[in-house]
């Protein structure tokens, strides 16, 4: 059996509804390409793109920062507690064959960092252009066929 791509995808916890629409496409279109989401598993970004991800008919993976899996959004099919705290960041961004990023704050820019560090493609969706190492791109449709080139 081939291994399904997996694509972390990481922003605010509180974005707006603009980039709640962002995320929610990206997971559709990870989902559409057969493609696996990897997030945090909480609120924000990580609902929303888990979100588009479910209703497309795709698997979402939660990397909890707690141990209780039932801290997960309703979207994510596979829950992984590890009660890491903000170090699950690195098992976000170390599970994913390509980092989509969407705008966020301090927990965003680390695993951007993390992820760079590690040697993976970081692409942005409006956001982290500045970050040196980020592919930039300016819509959800052009993140995601990055993530898969």
């Amino acid at each position: 059996m081939k291994r399904k791509p997996q694509i972390a995808v990481i922003g605010d916890s509180d974005p707006s509804l603009e980039v709640v629409q962002w995320a929610e496409e990206v997971g559709r279109l990870v989902a559409q390409n057969e493609g696996v989401i990897i997030c945090g598993g909480l609120s924000g970004v990580m609902a929303a793109a888990a979100r588009g991800a479910a209703q497309a008919g795709g698997l979402t993976i939660g990397i909890l920062p707690s141990y209780d899996a039932t801290t997960a959004n309703d979207s994510i099919e596979v829950t992984i507690a590890t009660g890491l705290g903000h170090a699950r960041n690195t098992l976000v961004v170390s599970s994913g064959d390509a980092v989509i990023a969407l705008p966020g704050s301090y927990g965003t820019l680390s695993e951007v960092a993390l992820a760079l560090t590690l040697g993976k493609p970081v692409i942005s969706v409006n956001a982290w252009a500045d970050v040196r190492g980020v592919e930039a791109t300016d819509s959800p449709a052009a993140a995601v066929a990055l993530a898969f080139a």
